[in-house]
């Protein structure tokens, strides 16, 4: 996804205050496998995915819990870090090659400190990524299973073939043999 889509998915702003954005990015291309983000490090980058697909987890008695999937056009940021400078609790891997525009947190305070539009447009950020949490734990505490794995096929069906099948029973919350049924009774209903 193009950057000025990006920036203008979370918050439209003046053309001179976009260019000065996307002037301190840079564009980095990373393979499948890698981790961008590390639990117990601080991380000093925030992320937006042009193309590829990520995952975040957890570690829980030495299980990977997968919490966020992020796609062409989401942001990948460590918000431990990102508000108070420490290390976060979240791994972030790439599930596929992946291209990343890079924004050094530093050089973004600078700027909200320098351009009220920009100030502007990380408020709107840090609003979308509290709102998002809010609304993926609604789901999680009062949705059944099944009724998580709909809305992900009406909303992200690609991540069927995009993301192992195990990864996604730990997005869901449920593990990978509920999975298979609740797919399993899908197609007897079709």
């Amino acid at each position: 996804m193009d950057i000025y889509g990006i920036i203008n998915k979370i918050y439209s702003m003046p053309e001179a205050s976009i260019n000065k954005l996307v002037a301190s990015l840079s564009t980095e291309v990373y393979p499948k496998g890698f981790r961008i983000l590390e639990a117990g490090k601080i991380e000093r980058n925030v992320f937006f995915i042009k193309k590829g697909i990520v995952r975040a987890y957890v570690l829980v008695d030495g299980k990977e819990l997968t919490f966020w999937i992020g796609r062409e056009g989401d942001t990948i940021v460590s918000l431990k870090s990102y508000v108070n400078n420490q290390c976060g609790y979240e791994t972030v891997e790439l599930m596929e090659n992946s291209v990343l525009y890079v924004l050094e947190r530093n050089d973004l305070y600078e700027l909200f400190k320098e351009d009220i539009h920009i100030a502007n447009w990380g408020r709107k950020f840090a609003e979308l990524e509290f709102l998002q949490t809010e609304e993926r734990l609604i789901s999680l505490l009062f949705s059944t299973a099944t009724e998580r794995y709909v809305a992900l096929l009406k909303d992200n069906s690609d991540l069927l073939q995009r993301i192992p099948l195990e990864c996604l029973a730990s997005y869901l919350g449920i593990t990978p043999v509920s999975l298979s049924r609740i797919r399993a009774k899908m197609k007897q209903i079709r």
